[in-house]
């Protein structure tokens, strides 16, 4: 069996310019990036901005185990599916992280024969986004410290700098630093730290903004510090927004790409779902749901976490509303959650997957509180039982819930056949009436609590005395309506990653509290959670190389 890389690598790609056209996009819409890859213009996104929306389907999943969920994989799959059956459809996915990419996962363009190409540049440095976001968030800091050390005239306490650098690399020795070392001309002495650039604030930013004016005005808001009276200095109190504007001027435009069987897929932005909110550009769902009758996106890692600050972050920025939520399981990641280890899951197993389909039934719990109808679909393999398979599928029906098994990674498009008719007979029979978990005018406190007792299960939640202070600070600013958005491990649905299956009895902890004012949110973090991630101890980095004129290694 082919790899993916080597699947993606054999693809009969079309000119970027004939997959538009299939959508109705003409040449003179797109911003070339090469053969294969484009961005869309602000005029074409203009013109279309006034059509009917068409269907919006949400793509989530179980919480990740080793044993693999296949959400990306189903998303496509399900795209070129829609496709085959003759439906005008995109695909709205996230660019991925270079983090990830020589860390663990290795990429996140899908797998087998449901992968978006091409699949090197998508993986690697795509149109420049992350780049732009890097450098925009860097000369914020840039210009901050600069400020610091010509004379501080904003009277900036340089012990209540919260603005932090960024990389889009896993560096954990980034985490915790000191600058201003040297000569006095090298700056002031202070504490400092780097977060890995899908969580910094400009990424959530620019994920939200529906234009450069909206871009322009959340940029200005953002807190970089606060002064000795204890108030908020802002980017827009340094200057700094008409300059990290023109860095991402480009990176605003949504990505055009296709599938492997040619269906157009837009990519664009890519803030992680377990440090930030997991979704891909507003200005790309937008205009897929404008040019399309089926705009199918996903949403980060587990549906306690990518899911949850979809509907709750930016269904409610956006005036979003989902039509149908598809939940991805597979039978190996149930039975890893009912205790088997990795080694023994090619086994039928009822008892164990008796016990960890609990996961999955909490899901579809937390989705239909949000009133959205719910498919749930079994990623396919090889070892997976008749018995195991019913056992599933039964299960789901009990549930209210439409359910289909997928056999994209191995067959495409045909493979996702089953998956599409499955979601096709949800939209038309039953009726989404969404709204989000909790409303604007609770309390932050309140937020928090109704995440953590509703999704995760909790009993109650725990604050640090920072935490406290710094909700109470948020509060008093100002910010105590906007949303909450958890940095939670994705392994589990407490805080605590070693807990699988259905948690109960905890508390979720809070460590941390900041307001992210430009993009709108409250950020609070849980447990261990890390801003700035890790390398393991065999990267995958160390498999990646370049043979003759390919690329090796990203899978």
């Amino acid at each position: 069996m082919k790899s993916d890389i080597e699947i993606a690598q054999s693809a009969n790609m079309k000119p970027i310019t004939e997959v538009a056209k299939s959508i109705g996009i003409n040449e003179d819409d797109l911003e070339l990036y090469g053969k294969y890859k484009a961005k869309l213009s602000d005029e074409y996104m203009n013109s279309v901005a006034n059509n009917p929306d068409g269907k919006l389907i949400l793509v989530t999943a179980i919480n990740p185990t080793p044993a693999g969920e296949g959400k990306t994989t189903t998303t496509v799959g399900l795209g070129q599916a829609m496709a085959l059956l003759g439906k005008k459809s995109i695909i709205a996915l996230r660019e991925p992280s270079l983090g990830p990419c020589f860390g663990i996962k290795g990429g996140a363009a899908g797998g087998g024969y449901a992968q978006v190409v091409p699949m090197e540049d998508l993986n690697l440095h795509f149109t420049g986004d992350f780049h732009a976001i890097t450098s925009a968030n860097n000369l914020l800091a840039a210009l901050l410290d600069n400020h610091i050390q010509q004379g501080n005239q904003l009277g900036i306490d340089t012990r209540a700098v919260v603005w932090k650098r960024c990389l889009d690399m896993n560096d954990r020795a980034l985490r915790n630093i000191v600058v201003g070392l040297g000569a006095k001309a090298d700056g002031v002495v202070r504490e400092d730290h780097f977060v890995i650039t899908v969580a910094s604030e400009i990424m959530a930013i620019l994920c939200l903004a529906n234009d450069m004016d909206d871009l322009k005005d959340r940029l200005g808001k953002i807190v970089v510090a606060y002064n000795y009276a204890g108030d908020p200095v802002t980017a827009k109190d340094l200057g700094a927004v008409g300059s990290m504007a023109a860095l991402l001027k480009d990176a605003l435009k949504p990505n055009l790409i296709q599938t492997l069987e040619n269906t157009p897929a837009i990519v664009h932005g890519g803030p992680f779902a377990n440090i930030a909110h997991g979704c891909n550009s507003v200005r790309a769902t937008k205009t897929a749901l404008k040019i399309a009758d089926y705009t199918i996106t996903e949403a980060g890692f587990g549906a306690d976490l990518g899911a949850e600050k979809f509907l709750d972050i930016k269904c409610r920025k956006a005036n979003l509303k989902p039509d149908a939520i598809v939940l991805v399981a597979t039978i190996r990641a149930l039975k890893y959650n009912g205790g088997v280890p990795k080694t023994e899951l090619a086994t039928e197993n009822l008892d164990a997957l008796k016990k960890g389909i609990v996961n999955l039934e909490k899901h579809i719990e937390n989705l239909q509180k949000y009133k959205v109808p719910v498919v749930v679909t079994l990623n396919s393999f090889i070892t997976d039982t008749q018995a195991e398979t019913d056992f599933v599928k039964n299960f789901c029906n009990e549930r209210n819930c439409d359910f289909a098994l997928s056999e994209v990674w191995e067959k495409g498009g045909e493979g996702g056949i089953e998956l599409a008719k499955a979601l096709l007979n949800t939209l038309e029979t039953k009726e989404s009436h969404f709204e989000p978990l909790y409303k604007d005018e609770l309390s932050l406190t309140e937020k928090i609590e109704t995440i953590a007792k509703e999704i995760y299960g909790a009993d109650g939640v725990n604050y640090s005395s920072t935490a406290k202070k710094q909700l109470a600070k948020i509060t008093d600013m100002g910010f105590g309506n906007l949303p909450v958005c958890v940095a939670k491990t994705q392994y589990s649905l407490s805080d605590d990653p070693t807990l699988l299956g259905r948690p109960s009895n905890f508390n979720i902890e809070i460590r941390e509290c900041y307001v992210s004012a430009g993009a709108g949110f409250v950020v609070v973090i849980t447990g261990q959670i890390m801003t700035m991630p890790g390398l393991p101890k065999a990267p995958a980095a160390l498999n990646i190389d370049v043979v003759g004129d390919k690329i090796v290694g990203l899978f």
